[in-house]
């Protein structure tokens, strides 16, 4: 096998031009397929990221009616919706891959909350436990946090993040300043912000309304003191931090299950779901899958015209070597071994075709992410695939020419012109 091998890396050194050209449809073949791979598993994850953000591994389960969240503010608190008990929010603990569990309540805050003239029009009020801004990966940019004591004694302090920040007070220090929410004196004690930055790309309506909520900015307050602005026993919803993005549907739905079955509702499409937005982003890379399909097999018509062209090349190579094939008989080389050597130069041949296309077609989809501003993300395993298929090609457009070469009759290869 070896000295196959050294046999053919001689011959094609010895016919440098024709092998490049013989391997050049296999090449431009491989190096497609990289760059449509590379490009679609970018695009994947840029979906998933826009959904979900980078690096925040949380899920919120939220009261649902039908497939819309309920909206206290427009039905009223529901009746057979109890509070959830801490002990709820700690079970949530022992579900598989869930590193934090917080409660809260939420309002639209539409001209509710107030600093002198300046109104916050649009995000949310939310009334959070003390493990909330952990569960959500806020880290402080000014001030502090709630502290045990601003739960035990029911202080009236807020929290704001950067967004609300910014609205209120419009480059001012808020820290120590008095809000007003629902007519109520709130102390600004911190500002926070998320550990991880994340730009969304906004393209749809229905896209700006899944970011809305945070982008319009939030004030938080501690949950004891929700009673003192809307009312009691208000349903709450629950965040989850997690390990990982990918385990955001299953810790959803299981979580969901626990709450739902302390519901004693008359109306039974009011129950607890998780906003699955790993679902959503599974969604919408479906419905580029057909396409996504269908230009891997254009690709792949040229891996099957490179094919050709190696079984053409083969044949030539057969017919310049026929005395040659004749010696070799006529010492003693057998069938096998005929066979053995031109499907190693064929293999070798669309190999070195293959590693070629996977460098052209990694550059080729780094050119593609810098002109078109699109992810990338290079696949291992399908640059292991695409050699191993590139050598597959060698052997099966091989075969034709090896077993005509194998089958020579040594007397007639020798007389052979």
């Amino acid at each position: 096998m070896l000295e196959n091998i050294r046999l053919s890396f001689q011959g094609l050194w010895s016919h440098k031009l024709r092998s490049f050209l013989t391997m050049l449809g296999i090449i431009i073949g491989i190096a497609a397929i990289i760059a449509i791979v590379s490009t679609i598993k970018g695009t994947n994850e840029q979906i998933k990221e826009n959904l979900i953000g980078s690096g925040d591994n949380t899920v919120n389960v939220r009261l649902y009616q039908g497939d819309n969240t309920y909206e206290i503010d427009y039905n009223g608190v529901p009746d057979g919706v109890p509070v959830v008990s801490e002990d709820t929010r700690e079970s949530m603990l022992d579900l598989a891959h869930v590193e934090e569990a917080s409660l809260y309540v939420a309002r639209e805050a539409y001209n509710v909350v107030y600093y002198q003239n300046n109104g916050l029009s649009g995000g949310q009020i939310r009334g959070i436990d003390k493990n909330y801004l952990d569960a959500c990966n806020f880290i402080l940019k000014q001030g502090r946090g709630f502290s045990e004591s601003d739960y035990k004694k029911f202080r009236k302090v807020a929290v704001l993040d950067e967004n609300s920040a910014d609205t209120l007070f419009q480059g001012e220090n808020p820290v120590g300043k008095t809000i007003e929410i629902q007519k109520e004196p709130f102390v600004v004690i911190g500002v926070i912000t998320k550990a991880s930055k994340f730009e969304p790309v906004i393209n749809t309506i229905e896209e700006y309304y899944t970011y809305a909520e945070s982008s319009n900015g939030a004030v938080y307050v501690p949950d004891v003191t929700w009673p003192m602005l809307y009312g009691y026993d208000e349903p709450q919803s629950l965040v989850l931090r997690l390990d990982s993005v990918d385990n955001m549907t299953v810790a959803g739905k299981e979580a969901s299950n626990i709450l739902n079955t302390n519901l004693n509702v008359s109306d039974d499409t009011i129950k607890y779901k998780a906003d699955d937005l790993l679902k959503q982003a599974e969604d919408i890379q479906k419905l580029s899958q057909s396409t996504n399909t269908m230009l891997i097999w254009i690709a792949g018509i040229s891996l099957l015209v490179g094919g050709i062209g190696v079984m053409n090349i083969m044949l030539v190579s057969v017919t310049e070597r026929t005395q040659e094939i004749g010696l070799k008989k006529a010492i003693g080389a057998r069938k096998g071994n005929i066979l053995g050597q031109f499907l190693t130069e064929a293999a070798v041949l669309t190999s070195l075709g293959g590693l070629v296309g996977v460098i052209v077609g990694i550059i080729l989809a780094e050119v593609i992410s810098k002109m078109t501003s699109t992810l990338v993300a290079i696949s291992v395993p399908a640059a292991i695939l695409a050699v191993l298929f590139s050598m597959a090609i060698g052997i099966i457009f091989g075969l034709l020419p090896s077993y005509k070469a194998a089958n020579l009759d040594p007397i007639e290869a020798l007389r052979h012109e």
